[in-house]
């Protein structure tokens, strides 16, 4: 189990009054804003009085205490409940001003809960529901991993659980079928999750769209399933959670609420859900509640019930008796422990390993060889596919797959789930210690794309391995070739998508991904690729780079600027070479250049843009196996695209590339229209 109950009894009246009191902190926060979601605190504050003041082991002088539990605020719209418990144990933040300045500018109170390197105790950013359901999944896995891992002598240095307070909303959310069914089959016992079954959506009643039996489905999945009849009734609560604690499966918890519980107009129904109550409803309210306070009032034995610093700190100081012992039985693990776990840092030699490619062969080949690389030498590099180990090329080679019956398995075997797999790797990456990577094809980015959102919204550093990443994956037709995923993805704040061209690219690309603080997409050919030759790494890192520049036949050499520039990303950068021959024997100097990383190009300097594209000539053309749209920003009013902006076709790879212009040929004749419009203007 994960905490013991408390050593002395409290009065009943004392923790009516702390869970009042998060109910009525709540209250007045939406009423404040004007805006917010009150129904579900109210009817959960039960829950959350118990999690953080009796269960949890966490400490709010030390949020970043590695082995504290993790709660995940599933339904992130009841975010305020969030915020008032975390202030009521102590933590620094939310301070009680940011409570009332709740959904304002500034404050650590946002409308949905969002992870904050500056203001911890919000371990995820939840909201789209379903997806702190799966990030918690992940951070079970994480934690499982790692304990295997760094603590083989069962010293309990990594004992934490991950608890949740789920909803409607979240359960009827595929993404979190896809992590359920997961968590289940790998026996993620570190798992507790309360689910608020308050039975009203925004529409209404959950009759109108949701009468499955929950508990019977989370049996079929292999969790341990319980059910609380009254979420008031604390004693039930406690003894619910201890039994979900001891079993070794992922646990759920059906606790029956009321949402805007106490409120005589709106309780149980959907009025209550996503609005304020009103300012005569609060005061009516409170006065149900027996409340006699004015607004954000916190009385004096209540913060002094609820303040978890003294219990946080006799947590920690008894985890440092064992994160001692275990220093002693394993110095080298606990020195890895410390490296991964407590200063999140990569080995000081790791680049070393990274291995020099060359030759042709298909990127997701080269990646592989990456992954093969690295792994010994960078132990935090953990991932899997979904279901497409083989053709992504993602496994470690020998590494074992992580299984609920080994748990130091080195490849994840998500199957065909990749919402949840990328929504997972988020979990795993803010449980910390390792630097997850997950792989699919690049048209099923689709079905990551909430998780890779967030990913980007978090700052977490998550690597897609996103492979078959044009036309070129060939008899599979449209319906897998992707087209609009690379555009789409640019167009991401905060993620940065890397499409290499041949080995070296690749290397240069994961080396990026790895260093970075931020989600990254490798999208990767099916098809061999040919070596562009010898290439500085410190070139390719700035995303756009010179890689040949041909002078017209019969000149030595391209004096000042090139007639025409050709820009080309991933396996088209092949096609500018040879077009740029064909170019060079028609009478033009030429310029190919490599586009891996429109958006690391687009962040170096002015200067360095302009000596790579010289603003001088105008004559370009960007070559891209999908849609135009993005390009022009590079090749400017007066160049021109070659890309697909229509769904591919089912046939060879070869034929297709021939029959939607990505040729030499065409290329050539594109650069040659493209010239004569420049020179007519």
């Amino acid at each position: 189990m994960s905490s013991a109950p408390p050593a002395h009894p409290v009065p009943a009246e004392l923790q009516q009054a702390a869970i009042t009191t998060i109910r009525t902190l709540a209250v007045d926060a939406v009423q404040a804003a004007n805006s917010g979601h009150p129904g579900m605190p109210m009817g959960c504050a039960p829950m959350a009085y118990l999690l953080f003041r009796e269960v949890l082991r966490h400490d709010p002088d030390d949020p970043r205490w590695p082995a504290r539990d993790r709660f995940v605020l599933s339904a992130g719209h009841g975010s305020m409940l969030l915020y008032a418990s975390l202030h009521l144990s102590g933590y620094e933040r939310p301070t009680l001003e940011d409570l009332q300045a709740f959904r304002q500018w500034g404050s650590a109170t946002p409308g949905h809960p969002e992870w904050d390197p500056e203001h911890p105790g919000v371990e995820t950013t939840t909201g789209p529901l379903g997806q702190g359901f799966a990030n918690g999944v992940g951070m079970a896995l994480a934690a499982e991993r790692l304990s295997a891992e760094l603590d083989p002598d069962g010293i309990g240095i990594l004992p934490q659980r991950v608890y949740a307070i789920v909803s409607d909303g979240d359960l009827m959310e595929g993404v979190s079928a896809e992590a359920a069914s997961l968590a289940g089959h790998l026996r993620l016992g570190r798992l507790t999750y309360l689910y608020d079954d308050n039975r009203i959506t925004i529409d209404g009643s959950t009759d109108k769209a949701f009468s499955e039996d929950v508990l019977a489905r989370f049996d079929a999945y292999g969790w341990h399933t319980q059910q609380v009849a009254d979420g008031n009734h604390l004693d039930a609560l406690r003894a619910a959670i201890a039994v979900a604690d001891d079993d070794p499966r992922p646990s759920l918890i059906a606790v029956r609420t009321v949402i805007g519980y106490g409120s005589p107009a709106k309780a149980g129904t959907a009025a209550a859900h996503g609005a304020p109550l009103g300012d005569d409803e609060v005061a009516v309210t409170k006065r149900a509640y027996g409340w006699e306070h004015p607004a954000f009032h916190v009385p004096a034995e209540v913060a002094d019930h609820l303040d978890g610093r003294d219990r946080g700190a006799a947590l920690r100081a008894e985890w440092g008796e064992r994160v001692r012992a275990h220093r002693d039985a394993q110095p080298e693990l606990a020195a890895e422990f410390e490296r991964r776990v407590v200063r999140g840092e990569l080995p000081g030699d790791w680049t070393e390993a990274l291995p020099s490619l060359d030759g042709a062969a298909a990127t997701r080949q080269h990646s592989g060889a990456v992954i093969n690389a690295l792994a010994p030498v960078v132990p935090e590099l953990f991932g899997g596919s979904a279901d497409l180990a083989a053709s992504n090329n993602t496994d470690v080679v020998d590494g074992g797959d992580f299984s609920a019956d080994d748990r130091l398995g080195r490849n994840l075997r998500f199957g065909i789930r990749e919402h949840a797999m990328a929504s997972m790797a988020n979990g795993i990456a803010l449980h910390g210690g390792f630097l997850p990577y997950v792989a699919s094809f690049l048209v099923f980015t689709d079905y990551c794309r909430p998780a890779i959102r967030l990913a980007a919204l978090m700052g977490q550093r998550v690597v897609y391995v996103m492979t078959h990443d044009s036309i070129g994956l060939g008899e599979d037709g449209p319906t897998h070739q992707p087209v609009e995923q690379l555009a789409s993805l640019r167009l991401v704040p905060g993620l940065t998508v890397w499409r290499p061209a041949d080995g070296a690219e690749t290397v240069a690309a994961w080396r990026a991904a790895i260093e970075a603080d931020h989600p990254t997409v490798l999208a990767l050919t099916r098809q061999k690729v040919p070596d562009l030759g010898p290439r500085p790494i410190e070139s390719i890192a700035r995303g756009g780079y010179v890689v040949a520049e041909l002078p017209a036949e019969g000149d030595t050499e391209v004096v000042g600027d090139p007639d025409i520039v050709l820009i080309g990303s991933g396996s088209e950068v092949a096609v500018c070479s040879e077009a740029a021959d064909l170019l060079a024997a028609g009478g033009r100097s030429v310029r190919v250049v490599s586009m891996p990383s429109v958006e690391v190009f687009w962040a170096q300097d002015a200067t360095y843009r302009d000596e790579v594209l010289p603003p001088a000539v105008l004559a370009r053309v960007a070559v891209e196996a999908g849609v135009t749209i993005g390009w022009e920003r590079l090749v400017g009013p007066a160049g021109a695209g070659v890309g697909l902006d229509r769904f591919g076709a089912s046939a060879p790879a070869p034929q297709l590339f021939a029959e939607f212009g990505f040729t030499p040929e065409r290329v050539a004749d594109v650069a040659r229209g493209t010239l004569a419009t420049h020179a007519a203007g």
